[in-house]
């Protein structure tokens, strides 16, 4: 099925919203839903699907979108889209907007080809889906926001067509804030984001939880559950291909967290023990003075001198 294929409807030639207004809504659309524009929009355009399929074609690219797909259309190229044949419905989010500058280089690696991005969440991991759900209706939640009173978190489902213009200048920055998180969590979690390092897919997952939290109380146990792995076979796998068992491989990263501490904040030198992941301060001073030749505080002088 392309999309030249899709079923026209009443209103299947939409101009799309001026540029310079957000506008953000969900719906379910049931086949036969279609929208067209011969000259594209002169926004951008975001969709993101939570159920159903979709078939959306921008110039000559074209990509189908299942749940998790984030499809992009730039502006100014005639582009298409609907719920794709045979699919029982199409539950999207979508956002009219004008694009961050940043938001291109981070979309960059997902170009189909006359300005269509399609980000594909990856299979091997569960994926941020909630939070994405959550910074949408907060996008819709923004956009509502008068001005007045504390803005709302969440926009609770209610039933009716969900669609907002964001009319102020704070609420439209505060729905682009949300709508820079669904793209950041998208392309940061997509299919092929990381790079090709012949790293088995699990430790690397497990080298990204250290590194992300070295202080956390990891485990080799705990590790091995994040990436569906038995500990013994874990454990294994990692020194395998790291080349250091994966306690060695937590240890080193809390000491340069330690060290990235002691260079940049004014936490004592206990304080940085425990934020690093070390319970006690003597054995984080006897391993530190191991690893960099000078014991922490002595460090910090050197590094504030240097």
């Amino acid at each position: 099925m392309t999309a030249d294929g899709l079923p026209e409807t009443a209103a299947s030639v939409d101009p799309g919203p001026p540029p310079g207004l957000v506008v953000v809504g969900r719906y379910d659309e049931l086949p036969g839903y279609a929208v067209q524009r011969p000259r594209g929009a002169d926004s951008w355009l975001f969709t993101w699907t939570v159920g159903g399929r979709g078939t959306l074609r921008q110039g000559r690219a074209e990509t189908s979108a299942g749940t998790g797909d984030l499809v992009v259309l730039a502006p100014g190229t005639p582009h298409r889209y609907g719920v794709q044949q045979g699919a029982a419905h199409w539950e999207f989010w979508w956002a009219h907007c004008g694009a961050r500058p940043s938001w291109t280089a981070w979309l960059g690696p997902y170009r189909r080809g006359d300005g269509l991005y399609v980000v594909t969440p990856d299979p091997a991991d569960g994926g941020p889906h909630a939070r994405i759900e959550a910074a949408f209706r907060r996008m819709l939640a923004d956009a509502r926001w008068t001005g007045t009173g504390t803005p709302p978190d969440t926009a609770p489902p209610d039933g009716r067509v969900a669609v907002a213009v964001a009319h102020g200048t704070t609420a439209r920055e505060l729905a682009l804030g949300a709508l820079e998180e669904v793209v950041l969590l998208t392309a940061g979690a997509a299919r092929g984001a990381r790079t090709g390092t012949g790293v088995d897919h699990r430790v690397q997952r497990a080298q990204e939880l250290i590194a992300a939290d070295p202080g956390a109380p990891h485990t080799v146990r705990s590790l091995a559950v994040q990436v569906s792995l038995s500990p013994s076979r874990f454990a294994h796998l990692f020194t395998r291909q790291v080349g250091r068992s994966p306690m060695r491989a937590l240890r080193e990263a809390r000491l340069q967290h330690a060290a990235r501490l002691l260079e940049s904040t004014d936490l004592s030198v206990e304080r940085v023990a425990a934020a690093s992941g070390f319970a006690s301060p003597f054995h984080f001073n006897r391993v530190f003075r191991d690893r960099y030749g000078t014991p922490p505080g002595a460090y910090r002088v050197s590094r504030l001198n240097g």
